[in-house]
């Protein structure tokens, strides 16, 4: 699996999905390679085509209207005005009443097909009747699939081609503008009056930002996620929003040794007190312990920032578009705003 700067929590309760294998080497047969991959003869004008981060050039006879994409990158393409062509969708989409994720955005989740709603779970059988023309996900680690498992990962391979756009390692303006540059690419209007807004918007807040880091004079800012054993410090040169971030001038805090893949360092709760935030920028998602599950962690509510109330959430796998993006700016520069000195 790929481990991000955020998928400390995910990484440590990786589920495997369980698929009937005599089931899904029917269907799999049924749909060859998935006669939708593209060619690989002369394009012709009306021919479509994509080189993804992985330097792999996707080619199709036409512009793919059937996509199934990871559910954070799925809302993104949505953000810049895709609609139809998103027909399923794979990680944490819906919550226990049936309403849709944080992560899930604008999606309309009750007009698509849902593979899997947790990390390792992927059904195949499902992917093939939906007949996908290109699956889409974000790369975290080089040639890896986010999402998609490691178990089943040839199978799924064989039914459509995919693209991957790199979330790591580069900061945030960087995968906004590729997933853009992919919306367009299958029929989105980038001018219309709902993207250009929301990159205003954007643009306006990391501004907003760029202004309460001045004003907050040396604030250190820790981005973390908690499990029950594990107090988990990323690592904001890696992470795309908290690379830029501290390119606008939030001095976040860098662990000094960091675990195999350089994303974050794992912590004993005794020993959570290791670096001095003022501000703790806390993974708010469901597979991370969250402030009152925290509560009950002596070593948790001892620290500096969570006795001065100084804890934000944080969208530790953020979407990937304007819209979903220019909210964390503002969030965050309210946070910092609103935040002394503690440490």
């Amino acid at each position: 699996m790929a481990y991000s700067p955020s998928a400390s929590v995910l990484s440590r309760r990786g589920m495997v999905a369980t698929f009937g294998g005599g089931a899904v080497a029917t269907v799999l047969a049924a749909c060859g390679s998935g006669g939708s991959s593209g060619t690989s003869g002369k394009s012709s004008p009306s021919s479509w085509s994509f080189t993804d981060d992985r330097k792999q050039m996707v080619k199709a006879p036409s512009a793919p209207t059937r996509v199934v994409a990871f559910t954070g990158t799925a809302a993104a393409l949505v953000d810049f005005g895709l609609d139809h062509q998103i027909v399923g969708v794979f990680g944490e989409t819906t919550q226990a009443d049936g309403k849709a994720t944080a992560q899930a955005g604008d999606l309309n989740v009750g007009k698509v097909t849902v593979l899997g709603n947790a990390w390792g779970e992927f059904n195949v059988e499902k992917y093939a009747a939906l007949s996908p023309q290109l699956l889409v996900t974000h790369m975290y680690d080089p040639g890896k699939l986010w999402y998609v498992p490691d178990e089943s990962k040839d199978q799924i391979a064989k039914l459509a081609p995919s693209v991957a756009i790199n979330v790591a390692k580069v900061s945030l303006p960087t995968p906004i503008q590729r997933y853009a540059e992919l919306a367009q690419s299958l029929g989105a209007d980038l001018n219309a009056k709902k993207v250009t807004d929301a990159k205003t918007r954007f643009q306006t807040a990391a501004e907003t930002l760029r202004t309460a880091a001045k004003a907050a004079g040396g604030l250190k800012v820790l981005a973390a996620s908690g499990s029950p054993d594990t107090f988990y410090a990323s690592n904001p040169d890696i992470a795309a929003d908290l690379m830029y971030f501290a390119e606008l001038g939030v001095d976040l805090i860098v662990p000094n040794k960091l675990d195999s893949g350089d994303y974050f360092e794992s912590l004993s709760w005794e020993n959570a007190d290791k670096y001095k935030a003022d501000l703790i920028l806390l993974d708010s998602r469901s597979t991370a312990l969250q402030p009152a599950a925290l509560a009950s962690k002596p070593s948790w509510t001892a620290l500096p920032a969570v006795k001065a109330g100084q804890v934000a959430p944080w969208d530790a796998v953020p979407r990937f578009s304007y819209a979903g993006a220019a909210p964390l700016l503002e969030n965050l520069a309210k946070a910092i705003q609103n935040a002394k000195k503690v440490s």
